[in-house]
């Protein structure tokens, strides 16, 4: 091998290991961003800032919040492994840093897993007894959407907004008759005789049905229970009237007593500097840190991406046996629930 071919390959072999150190050097990196603020005594990671509006000399600040899509566990963060864990990790910033004088929650999400529902409400509510939380309603702020609402001190929607659908749904398929046509038999071997009680390959008994219906009672009875909590109305007066899964456009849900205003975003920045009594202040949200996943995701993730989302569009997004507080329609996924 002459000189020159051998420089050559060393070069290139030189470039591979630099290449690989980076790539493990960010991996390591990355790993500790995350550790931070995972355990309960290590402090959450301090995010950037970026300006979205109003007075960008002023020391007095809003942040802003968005809580978008799907709620769910396994529905990916921009500034930690899950969605939920995002809201929070931004809450918990917000809260401990002195010059927030309030919060703007802006929300469009038809809802989602009820305990991820639950989860976000505790944590906004947590926040609200530090400072005030607005809750701006865009597109959509129905079922779970709205269940973690209720933990803000004020909320606000669009006259075209649609919310409400208070309730819970369960969704499972039954196979039966197509494996019997096709001649095809499942065998189950269980403990107890609820052990598969969402079997899809037989139908439910009443005792089953009417156990299942339990469940699902206590969810509802837990969610409207606390819209008659925090919004002051009726309990029986809201279960006859709202809360039997409907969705609500803004002004009826102002009618409703749902809601405490129509109005646009800037609307919701003028409460906020009310509620944080400040005239004026800078609006900012939080920008994600570098995470190494998001970076493999950008390099190679077009393909699955893209895969995603005509997924996306085309399947229902209910896990089978799972409880939700999920509206009637997944507004901009091209799919209807029953």
């Amino acid at each position: 091998m002459s000189a020159e071919k051998r420089t050559g390959c060393g070069s290139a072999f030189l470039l591979v290991l630099l290449a690989l150190s980076l790539l493990l050097n960010l991996f390591f990196w990355n790993a500790l961003q995350i550790r931070k603020g995972t355990g309960p005594e290590l402090k959450p990671p301090e995010f950037p800032e970026e300006f979205v509006a109003g007075d960008p000399d002023r020391e007095q600040k809003i942040v802003l919040i968005r809580l978008q899509g799907l709620i769910a566990r396994e529905e990916s963060g921009q500034f930690s492994d899950s969605m939920v864990e995002d809201i929070a990790l931004q809450l918990r910033q917000a809260r401990e840093d002195r010059r927030v004088k309030s919060i703007l929650l802006a929300i469009n999400s038809p809802g989602g897993e009820v305990d991820a529902s639950d989860v976000l409400y505790h944590e906004i509510q947590r926040t609200r007894r530090v400072k005030p939380i607005v809750v701006y309603m865009e597109s959509v702020a129905a079922s779970g959407g709205y269940y973690a609402a209720m933990g803000a001190s004020y909320l606000m929607a669009n006259d075209l907004s649609l919310t409400g659908s208070i309730g819970v749904i369960l969704q499972s398929f039954t196979v039966k008759d197509l494996l019997d046509k096709i001649g095809v038999k499942a065998l189950t071997l269980k403990s107890g005789k609820m052990k598969d009680i969402l079997n899809p390959t037989r139908e439910m008994t009443p005792e089953e049905q009417a156990y299942v219906q339990g469940l699902i009672n206590e969810s509802y009875d837990r969610f409207v229970g606390i819209v008659s909590r925090e919004r002051h109305l009726d309990l029986n007066q809201l279960k006859t009237h709202w809360a039997d899964g409907r969705i609500l456009s803004g002004s009826m849900a102002l009618q409703a007593k749902l809601i405490d205003q129509i109005g646009y975003f800037e609307d919701a920045v003028d409460k906020c500097k009310e509620l944080g009594k400040v005239k004026t202040a800078r609006v900012v949200r939080y920008t994600p840190p570098f995470r190494f996943s998001s970076l493999l995701r950008g390099l190679f993730g077009a393909e699955a991406r893209t895969k995603s989302a005509v997924l996306a569009a085309s399947r229902l997004p209910l896990v089978s046996g799972r409880l939700y507080y999920l509206a009637p329609t997944v507004f901009g996924s091209g799919g209807f629930l029953p």
